[in-house]
């Protein structure tokens, strides 16, 4: 007798930077929520689906839970709100350089009745000993719920902690055919290609004042044609990301195409132009068009 077919969504929260995008992409086994060393890489829901014979997990990687200090990012955290009001699980993460569970965070799952599974990531980082307080006090701040410690990025317990997400799955249908990976458009990931690299190569307030539209996603052929735009705060903002004779922003749309070009198996014709949009980030209208709101 074939076993029932389970489906649920997991959404994924906690502070920002502790890993979850790299847990996301571990689990799932595809790189779809970009990844780097800086806080708040992550500003949207993102969906990451993981399929197996008999199971489907929907996945929400979700910006990290902090207190808003402009429009975007109370945007951002009504984005986890409405996450954790579709989930079926939700997965709590944190990481041993955190110190349990932020103050913001706790007061969210304080309310939450569907199960949560606790992670602790980054365990490859720290001796035994010192996780172990670490584990009683998200313990405590979790009334005792179920946790699991991981290394995302060395796959450490990852599959164990998937056996563990598809036991507790409801039973159902699937919520997508079992060949999708997300129901985010391809313009999505093309913009959030480009967003990754400018994390990686601009320092200080920059990468957290630039969103990128794709204004053109054209598959030919033998080629795909992608027309991107990079919008900044300020004019001074604009002059460091395009930088000395546009060096700065050619070696930026460089690695972006090359990334893009494996991602989609295909040739990237990518154009990229800088413009302001000043104050955007608190500018419920620009919020909007960006599709923060």
């Amino acid at each position: 007798m074939k076993n029932a077919e389970k489906s649920g969504w997991v959404s994924v929260i906690g502070s920002p930077n502790v890993g979850k995008s790299t847990l996301v992409n571990a689990l799932v086994g595809e790189k779809l929520s970009i990844v780097t060393h800086k806080p708040q890489t992550t500003r949207k829901r993102i969906t990451a689906i993981a399929n197996g014979p008999d199971f489907q997990m929907v996945f929400s990687d979700t910006p990290g839970v902090l207190k808003p200090h402009y429009k975007m990012q109370e945007a951002m955290m009504q984005k986890v709100g409405e996450a954790m009001e579709d989930a079926d699980i939700i997965m709590a993460m944190t990481d041993v350089e955190e110190n349990g569970f932020n103050e913001e965070l706790v007061k969210r799952l304080q309310h939450v009745k569907v199960p949560i599974i606790a992670v602790l990531n980054k365990v490859d980082l720290k001796k035994p000993e010192e996780t172990a307080a670490k584990i009683e006090l998200i313990k405590t701040q979790l009334k005792s719920r179920e946790l699991i410690m991981v290394s995302a990025l060395h796959d450490f317990n990852v599959k164990e902690l998937k056996k563990i997400l598809v036991s507790m799955l409801p039973e159902g249908e699937p919520f997508f055919p079992k060949d999708q990976m997300s129901d985010l458009p391809e313009r999505f990931f093309a913009a959030e290609i480009i967003r990754e690299k400018i994390l990686m190569y601009y320092q200080k307030e920059v990468p957290y004042s630039v969103e990128v539209i794709v204004e053109e996603f054209r598959e030919e052929e033998k080629i795909t044609f992608i027309r991107a735009v990079i919008y900044v705060n300020r004019h001074t903002q604009k002059g460091i990301i395009i930088g000395h004779k546009g060096d700065a922003l050619k070696r930026t749309a460089t690695a972006a195409r090359k990334d893009m070009e494996k991602w989609l198996n295909a040739k990237v014709f990518l154009e990229v132009q800088v413009k302001v949009k000043k104050d955007w980030r608190d500018s419920e209208s620009h919020l909007k068009n960006f599709g923060y709101m």
